[in-house]
């Protein structure tokens, strides 16, 4: 009975020290591949939804280009409107919206600006200087520390294509005097056609994506967990009832026959799995032993 005891527990535990290290592989694998898909989707959305800011400025300056400018151009000829620019109505817009939504940011950074706000600072001169010197370029997509953590920005190029833009900004002399009067003379001139004066910079955080794509890595691990226990109990009561009280009842006849006792009971073999013929064949061997006993004597 103790070597059936024995045997029971060297062979669960042996079983069970192969699915741990099994579950642990399979685990650090599915969870670095895991961790890189939703990495991957929680990227692919924060550039999904840059791209929509950036189609919202671009629809928001179309709109004043074609519905505000005409309504406000008698009025220019007295007083400067700068509700007449696209870059300012885009930028007020999304002035608003940071309103409630901090994080999100919009500008139209530039490096000889009309409007001071629109100075490019810092790494926005980088991506400036990138386009000017990529004529082909036509998106720049990069991540950077902010106040409120990791960021993606998603910048264009804002090139000079209408020569329309080159009456306010192409010298001091042909711009419009109430222009002048209201920004001054020093800065948002000396532009020239095809030039790139700047760039639409949309930044995009990075923490509400990232949450939501750790949180379901937890509930991933947590299930693989919970199945792997689920199956633990599962394999262990299995290979009792089906392998080690078997082997256990077998190796107790056997010992009894080792000893003498001739009118042990027999295995019961139901069944026709490999321990069912395992007992068909010791029950042979004890039917042979036990005659071979009978003729000698």
């Amino acid at each position: 009975m103790e070597e059936g005891r024995q045997l029971e527990m060297k062979l669960l535990l042996k079983v069970n020290i192969v699915l741990v290290i099994v579950f642990l592989i399979g685990l650090a694998v599915s969870y670095g591949v895991a961790r890189r898909l939703l990495l991957d989707n929680a990227r692919l959305e924060i550039q999904g939804n840059a791209r929509i800011m950036m189609e919202s400025a671009m629809a928001v300056r179309k709109y004043t280009t074609s519905q505000i400018k005409p309504l406000l151009d008698t009025q220019m000829r007295y007083q400067f409107l700068p509700q007449s620019v696209p870059s300012y109505s885009a930028t007020e817009y999304f002035n608003n919206l940071r309103a409630n939504f901090p994080e999100y940011a919009y500008k139209e950074a530039t490096l000889n600006p009309t409007n001071p706000r629109d100075r490019a600072v810092d790494w926005e001169v980088d991506v400036v200087n990138h386009f000017r010197e990529e004529a082909a370029a036509k998106e720049l997509i990069g991540e950077r520390e902010s106040a409120t953590g990791k960021t993606l920005y998603l910048a264009r190029p804002l090139r000079i294509v209408e020569p329309e833009c080159l009456v306010c900004h192409s010298s001091v002399d042909a711009a419009p005097q109430t222009m002048i009067d209201h920004y001054g003379n020093a800065n948002g001139f000396g532009w020239q056609l095809k030039d790139v004066i700047g760039a639409q910079i949309v930044s995009v955080p990075y923490d509400v994506p990232l949450k939501r794509a750790n949180a379901a890595l937890k509930s991933f691990v947590y299930l693989l967990v919970g199945l792997f226990l689920f199956l633990f109990v599962i394999v262990n009561i299995l290979l009792v009832t089906l392998v080690v009280r078997p082997v256990r009842k077998l190796g107790a006849i056997a010992d009894q026959v080792s000893l003498g006792t001739m009118d042990a009971p027999e295995f019961p073999t139901q069944g026709s799995d490999e321990i069912a013929a395992l007992g068909r064949s010791f029950n042979r061997m004890r039917r042979s032993l036990v005659e071979a006993l009978k003729l000698l004597q």
